[in-house]
Formats: C-alpha cells, sequence, structure tokens
C-alpha cells in the first residue's frame, strides 16, 4: 500500500466559474428515447380524461405518466424492476403530500414537509443510482401535490389514477424489448468501443484514459445485470473486452476496427463477432463469483457516515430557506422556489453552482417561451394538452446538450401543467415563477456554501484504501504460479472497479469549497499504480488462455 504523504498546503476557496456553464454539448444518443416514452405516457391518460372533460385530474396522472422518463440506459431486466421502483417511489412521496396536504393548511408546515422530502428523494436517488433525471422529477410532483387543494377522502382515488398512469408508464419502457431486446446492452458496448478508440488514438491523454475505463466500467455493469447468458451477451461480452484490452495496450489495437464494431451494434442485426483472443473461450467465471459477492444494503449506503448525507442535509437546508423565503415574500407557490433549490444540488459545490446559473438562465428565456405560447394553449383544452406534451419531447430533446436548453421547455410544461384545473392569469404566473427562481437558487446555493461537506475528503481516503487493497489482491494473484480463472477475473474486475470510483471521489472532493488538503499525488500514483496492474492482469489471462494453463479456462474480459 503506497506510503506517499500527502501534500500540504493551506486550505484553499475554489473558485466558483462561469466559463463555459452555458455552452451545449453533444446531444445524448437515446435522447430519443425518453422523449418518445414520456410523450406516449402522457398523452394515453390526458386524451382519455380529455375525452371524459375531465383534464382537472391530469396533474394526479401525470405523476405516473414521467415515470417513463427513467431507466432508459438499463437493460430490459434490471429496467422492470427499476421502473417499478420509481413508481413505487412516486406513489409513497404523493401519498405522504396528499395526507399531509389534507390535515393542515400551514404553508410553514407544507415548506418542512416538502423540504424533507425533498432531502429524501435526493438520497435514495444517489444510493441506488437510478440516473437522469433522478430526484427533480420526484420533488417536483410532490410538492406540487402538497400545495394543491386535498380532500382526505379524495386521496385513493387520485393515487389510483396515479398508479394506473404509472403502469401505463411501465408498458411503454418495456415496450422496446419485443423489438430490441439487447438494445441497452449493446449502446453501452458502442459507447466502451468508441470511448476505447479516442484513447487509443491519444493514449498520452489521461482524460481519455479515465473515460474510456469509465465507459468499460459502465458496460459490463450493463452485462452483469442482464441476466440469462445468451449468445448476443457473450458476443457483446468479446467486444467489451477488446475495449478493455485497446486500454491496456492502445499501440498494439486499430481504432478504425474498434469503431467498424461499434458502428455494426446499430439497429437489430446480428452482434459482430470478432476472433477470440489467444483462444479464449466466453466461459467467464468472475461473473458469477462477483454477483455472489452482493451489493452493499440501501441503508449502508444512506445511512450514518454515508458521504451522500451531507447532499442530502444540503437539500433540506436549502430547501426549507428557500420556501420560507417565498413565503415571506408573498409568492402564492413557495413549492417553486423549494423545487429551484432542490434541482441545483450535484456531487459538488462547483457543479451546484453550474446547476444554479443555469436553472436561472433556462427558467427567466422558459417563461418567456411560455407567454408566447399560452394564447395558443387557451384557445381549447385540447391545445393546451398538445402543448403540453409538444414541450416534453422538445425537454428531452434539448436537456442532454445543456441544462439551461432543456429548460426552456421544461418551464413552460411545469406552468401549462398548472392550467389544467382551470386557466390562470399568465402575467401572475410569470412573475411567481421568476422571483420564485431568484429566490430558490440564492438559497440554495447559500445552503451549499453553508453546509460543507467534509465527507468529500474523507471519500477521497476510503477509495484510496479500496483501490490499493484492491491492486495488492490483483498483484497477489497475479504472483500465484496458476491461478484460477474465477479468482483472477473477480480481482481485475473489483480493480477496474475501484480505480472508476476513485476518479469519481477526486473529481467529487475537486469541487468542494472549504476542504482538507487534497491527497492529489497519492491519488495520481494510485492511478498509475492500478492501470498498470490492471493491464498486467488482461494480458495474463490473454498469456494463460493461449498456453492452456488452468487460469485460461475461461475468457478475461
Amino acid at each position: 500500500m503506497s506510503s506517499t504523504p500527502p501534500t500540504s498546503r493551506p486550505r484553499t476557496v475554489h473558485r466558483l466559474p462561469l466559463a463555459g456553464v452555458l455552452r451545449l454539448n453533444k446531444p445524448s444518443d437515446v435522447w430519443i428515447k425518453p422523449a418518445t416514452s414520456v410523450v406516449v405516457a402522457s398523452a394515453i391518460p390526458n386524451l382519455t380524461l380529455l375525452a371524459l372533460g375531465r383534464l382537472d385530474l391530469a396533474m394526479y396522472t401525470m405523476a405516473g405518466s414521467l415515470c417513463a422518463l427513467f431507466g432508459h440506459n438499463l437493460p430490459y431486466s434490471a429496467r422492470a424492476r427499476a421502473l417499478a421502483g420509481v413508481v413505487a417511489g412516486m406513489f409513497a412521496g404523493v401519498a405522504i403530500a396528499m395526507v399531509t396536504a389534507s390535515l393542515t393548511s400551514s404553508t410553514a408546515v407544507l415548506v418542512a414537509v416538502g423540504a424533507l422530502l425533498a432531502a429524501v428523494q435526493k438520497a435514495l436517488c444517489d444510493a441506488t443510482r437510478i440516473g437522469p433525471p433522478g430526484n427533480l422529477i420526484f420533488t417536483f410532483i410532490s410538492s406540487a401535490t402538497l400545495f394543491a387543494p386535498q380532500r382526505i377522502e379524495q386521496a385513493p382515488g387520485h393515487l389510483a389514477l396515479m398508479l394506473a398512469a404509472g403502469a401505463v408508464s411501465w408498458l411503454v419502457g418495456m415496450a422496446p424489448a419485443l423489438v430490441r431486446p439487447h438494445g441497452p446492452e449493446r449502446r453501452a458496448t458502442a459507447r466502451a468501443l468508441h470511448a476505447a478508440a479516442a484513447y487509443v488514438e491519444r493514449p498520452e491523454h489521461a482524460p481519455a484514459r479515465g473515460a474510456a475505463a469509465a465507459a468499460v466500467h459502465a458496460a459490463w455493469q450493463s452485462l452483469l445485470a442482464t441476466g440469462a447468458r445468451t449468445e448476443a451477451r457473450r458476443s457483446l461480452e468479446r467486444l467489451v473486452l477488446r475495449a478493455e484490452v485497446a486500454i491496456a495496450a492502445p499501440s498494439d489495437t486499430d481504432a478504425g476496427q474498434l469503431r467498424s464494431w461499434a458502428d455494426g451494434l446499430r439497429g437489430a442485426g446480428a452482434v459482430p463477432r470478432p476472433a477470440r483472443i489467444a483462444g479464449m473461450d466466453d466461459e467467464l467465471l468472475g461473473i458469477e463469483a462477483e454477483l455472489a459477492g452482493g451489493r452493499p444494503s440501501l441503508w449502508r449506503r444512506i445511512g450514518p457516515g454515508s458521504p451522500l448525507l451531507p447532499i442530502a442535509v444540503r437539500t433540506f437546508v436549502g430547501c426549507a430557506l428557500a420556501g420560507y423565503a417565498s413565503m415571506a415574500l408573498g409568492v402564492g407557490r413557495p413549492y417553486w422556489a423549494l423545487v429551484t433549490a432542490a434541482s441545483i444540488y450535484q456531487a459538488n459545490l462547483a457543479l451546484s453552482w453550474k446547476r444554479g446559473v443555469q436553472r436561472v438562465v433556462g427558467n427567466i428565456a422558459g417563461v418567456l417561451v411560455f407567454a408566447a405560447v399560452v394564447p395558443l394553449a387557451h384557445t381549447s383544452k385540447a391545445a393546451l394538452v398538445l402543448c403540453v406534451l409538444v414541450c416534453a419531447f422538445g425537454a428531452e430533446a434539448l436537456i442532454t446538450r445543456n441544462y439551461w436548453l432543456g429548460s426552456l421547455c421544461v418551464t413552460p410544461m411545469a406552468l401549462l401543467v398548472t392550467e389544467f384545473a382551470r386557466y390562470q392569469e399568465p402575467g401572475e404566473l410569470i412573475g411567481d415563477r421568476v422571483v420564485d427562481t431568484l429566490v430558490g437558487a440564492v438559497l440554495g446555493v447559500v445552503a451549499a456554501i453553508a453546509v460543507t461537506n467534509r465527507r468529500a475528503t474523507d471519500g477521497i481516503e476510503q477509495a484510496l484504501t479500496a483501490s490499493e487493497a484492491a491492486r495488492e489482491t490483483a498483484e497477489r494473484t497475479l504472483a500465484e504460479p496458476a491461478p484460477g480463472h474465477a479468482a483472477l477475473e473477480t480481482a481485475r474486475r473489483r480493480l477496474a472497479a475501484a480505480l472508476v470510483d476513485l476518479r469519481a471521489a477526486a473529481d467529487t472532493a475537486a469541487g468542494e469549497w472549504w476542504q482538507r488538503a487534497l491527497p492529489e499525488e497519492r491519488v495520481l500514483a494510485a492511478e498509475q499504480s492500478g492501470h498498470r496492474t490492471l493491464a498486467a492482469t488482461v494480458r495474463r489471462q490473454a498469456a494463460d488462455a493461449e498456453a492452456g494453463s488452468p487460469s485460461g479456462a475461461g475468457a478475461p474480459r
């Protein structure tokens, strides 16, 4: 284990940057999937309610319809469980909000409950790594429900509507499995191949190596979640193996071939089948060994001592401050300020600051879009539903370019949803939304600064310990004359995962304000030695397979 002492330097305050905050990124390669899913999942209940003349109930079906935004990067076996969990989580949040709103009309109590729900939703979404859009959808729905008029006897019927729409979202999310059952795994594998090709072309570029390692790790996580090992999955495993070998030996790899394999994964055609490396077969025994190890419990991930706890505390404090400030200003919808504060909290202060700037710019521009659209929406209830569906599609089409750009559609959609029950004065809605956006963003950032995350540095220490232990285990396994394939493969996978976690922990801590001196030299040394050991493991597996040794009983990944 490394004994390099941490760097000693005075504690500094990181600048909160503005450069590049509004820069547009490349769109996600799967943006069309959540965009079309949420439109279909929203259109079915909304058009049904429109035909029945009960569009006032659409706010409850929207809670279930928005569940269709989740899980689009997950294999379908894992997506089925994840979507069910999302619907259950949405049901719990809406139920708590309905009961609370029916029992009290105190704005102070409602803000406190909304802030507590936001903190719990943030912690659970981060702990389960559900992915975009994360906790914001849950907080938006539960907070809006808190401040809507509720009667306890209506709650069962409204919750039934939410569950019915959630069931539609589950079906919509799972429907593509009938046409392309391995679509998510194919996309994850293609990303790994493209990232490996980028590193092969620039092996001296450290960020390219980190991105390639993360993409390969994500591809293995996707394949591990698929359940039964079909022939298609075995072919994908061989392709991810080629990406991993490329990272270990970039000078011996053809980047063009990697990209050609990635392009071959588009559509629903046959998976490209590269030649097996050094005669390796498909028996990846390390998968079973890793799956047998299990995962930490949810309580361990969010309980006392969890690195997620300071972020949850930030969320509670920021949302409460924003809600109470909005209430003091006399704004009629303090939950908008609460949701704005909840939306900005990311892994560290620097990222939260950027999100706050993006939120303000996007929301202010979004209310201008609402002002332009609302005359059309007020022409009829059908036009209102159509405008909401168009905004939902546009939000998912744009938000992966930059959060502020997606807010151009998210903001008018949120304002239009409030009109399902009755048309409202546009000027009042716009004024309230602008004030709440500014209040929520400013106080959200203030809370992020005030609630320090000292555990960010502790997270680096824990990640360093884990990566060094994983490296030592891998080196001991390599030193054995004939290590079993399962032991070698499991040691390699755990080291790869530990290195990805170390880089994430270092990036998180680097974006915090008041921090102890970061052990930058130890992190760099651990990454360098870890990658060397990882490369040696891949080469050893290939050599053992070629020689027909006991550790070549299965193919390394």
